[in-house]
């Protein structure tokens, strides 16, 4: 049985802050915009080319609430999830779709930067917590795998 799968990693910078919104029910959605450029030497003009393809990413309850909480405009980040085909009908009948990146994790790009881990207390499903600076916990000679419920490598 062949199973299809659904999945893409991108990295590239955030082209505005991440914009926060809530459903009905209450669960917490950040989206936000990501350009991903990619250069290349010309085989005939020997020259440096660019294209940059920009890219919607959604996130939703914890995720989008940590991604809120500590990306901004500018920002290199890595992005994972699946693409997903959302239509709707505006208001004058016309119908529109879109293709966006749905994100089960993103994380900023330490290629070019370094960055600060801090722990947020899990919620329950559906509920989305504050975000709490917390540092990660730390063992003598490194990071105490136990709380995550995993070993390193």
């Amino acid at each position: 049985m062949a199973t299809n799968t659904n999945s893409i990693t991108i990295v590239g910078n955030l082209t505005r802050d991440p914009e926060m919104r809530y459903t009905a029910n209450g669960n917490s959605t950040a989206s936000f915009g990501v350009a991903v450029n990619r250069s290349w030497r010309n085989q005939q003009t020997n020259e440096w080319e660019e294209r940059t393809s920009f890219f919607n990413v959604v996130c939703w309850q914890q995720l989008a609430d940590n991604v809120a909480a500590s990306l901004k405009k500018g920002m290199r980040i890595v992005a994972t999830g699946r693409l997903e085909q959302r239509s709707w009908e505006t208001e004058q009948g016309e119908k529109r779709s879109v293709v966006e990146i749905v994100a089960d994790d993103v994380a900023p790009s330490l290629r070019f930067a370094t960055a600060e881990v801090h722990r947020v207390e899990r919620s329950s499903p559906g509920e989305s917590a504050p975000v709490r600076n917390q540092p990660a916990p730390v063992a003598a000679g490194g990071t105490d795998y136990s709380d995550y419920g995993e070993e390193p490598f």
